[in-house]
């Protein structure tokens, strides 16, 4: 697949609640390789940032107590981060870690990812729990709908890439 392939996969956002948001999303790609391109800082640098910019960090300590922290410098000029710490692993089946905007250091908030397969397809299912109404308000307002989607077409991409 060349890097202008697109997909009809789109993801779906839910929101459950008043603290939080359901992203399911179907690749193309067993699930070993959707985590691995989840997971790998080399591989996460050529999808997290969907069209928006170029990611130019991605720390991954993948262990529980681990940390991560992505980077981005936005189209626009301006850099973006995100970091948190992972709390559980289950290797190829589900990630569970806090997730802070570093916009803004008070929000974090718990997200459990899920990767399920059948037929060679798997299905991304993250659940992104905020502690307040407010947070999850704001990560809905942001615009963050549009850039996950670019964000997940490439990851199926790079998924894809990797069983060539």
């Amino acid at each position: 697949m060349s890097g202008n392939t697109t997909t009809t996969h789109s993801a779906t956002v839910t929101l459950q609640g008043d603290r939080e948001i359901v992203i399911t999303r179907e690749f193309a790609a067993p699930k070993h390789l959707v985590w691995k391109a989840y997971t790998t800082p080399e591989l996460i640098k050529r999808w997290w940032a969907g069209e928006r910019g170029v990611v130019t960090l991605a720390e991954v300590d993948l262990r529980v107590g681990g940390a991560w922290r992505y980077v981005l410098v936005a189209d626009g000029g301006f850099e973006v981060g995100f970091h948190g710490e992972y709390r559980e692993i289950d290797t190829h089946e589900k990630l569970v870690m806090t997730e802070v905007f570093e916009g803004m250091p008070d929000g974090e908030a718990l997200d459990t990812v899920t990767f399920t397969e059948a037929d060679g397809r798997t299905t991304l299912t993250m659940l992104v729990q905020h502690p307040v109404p407010e947070h999850r308000d704001a990560h809905i307002g942001s615009g963050m709908e549009g850039g996950m989607q670019e964000a997940m077409d490439r990851l199926e991409q790079v998924a894809i890439s990797l069983a060539a």
